[in-house]
């Protein structure tokens, strides 16, 4: 689709929602929630709007895992596995998407990132290590990372709170470390979709570059910020991007 057939405004409208939801994304996950009502609103079609977010999630999320690798915050041998379990996962959710009634989302969503905040607002000391993990290494790997790619590729908002959570609450680790071990997971989940997307066919271009340029700059942002902010901050922001989506599907259902 030629970018002649969007305005110069909505277009620089577009471009200003993925700057803030990279950011937040970076920092918190939950910048679908920005992005894909905001595509929606350009007048494309639902899967469409949840193809074309893919595309510029993606870039954002690379900047994000770039950044990680760089500054040696995650271990490439550590997260090449984990990483291709959640492609995996992914890929077979947005295969599924293509068969199943979203709406059935409607009912399960809600209540998932609810305790997805709830556990975040009342969990002690998120800034600490937890050396007992619930699950083992195994499971974690095969079972907990590519269900969360799949629930990524069936409809995606809060995925990267999602890999958080998982990695705190059932992995043992850290938040900022959990944190940032989901930026790479959300990127190779990302990645997975994106290229079913593809092969469907419903990628709006137009829509989709201009707004990936502005993920870029917005992950960037978040990069830098994520291992200055206060922990007790980046935690209230997860959650409140967790409820924020509650509000959202409440005025959607």
């Amino acid at each position: 689709m030629a970018f002649a057939h969007f305005s110069i405004e909505l277009l620089a409208f577009l471009f200003f929602i993925a700057i803030v939801a990279g950011f937040l994304d970076t920092l918190a996950g939950g910048g679908g929630l920005l992005t894909v009502p905001a595509l929606m609103m350009s007048g494309i079609p639902p899967v469409a709007a949840l193809a074309t977010n893919k595309l510029q999630a993606s870039t954002g999320t690379a900047t994000a895992s770039y950044m990680m690798l760089k500054n040696k915050k995650v271990s490439w041998g550590e997260i090449k596995p984990l990483m291709l379990f959640a492609f995996i996962g992914a890929a077979t959710g947005t295969v599924i998407i293509q068969f199943v009634d979203t709406r059935v989302l409607s009912f399960v969503i809600p209540l998932v990132v609810f305790f997805i905040g709830l556990y975040f607002l009342v969990a002690p000391a998120l800034d600490k290590q937890n050396n007992q993990a619930k699950v083992s290494a195994k499971k974690y790997q095969r079972l907990v990372v590519p269900s969360i790619g799949c629930y990524d590729g069936l409809f995606g908002p809060g995925t990267g709170s999602f890999f958080a959570l998982a990695g705190v609450s059932l992995n043992g680790r850290g938040f900022i470390d959990a944190t940032a071990i989901a930026k790479t997971l959300n990127f190779s989940t990302n990645i997975a979709s994106l290229l079913v997307f593809l092969i469907a066919g419903q990628v709006v271009w137009a829509l989709g570059f201009t707004m990936l340029f502005g993920q870029i700059l917005g992950a960037w942002l978040g990069s830098h910020c994520l291992f200055t902010i206060k922990v007790k901050y980046l935690r209230y922001l997860v959650v409140a991007m967790c409820f924020a989506m509650l509000i959202k599907y409440g005025f959607t259902l």
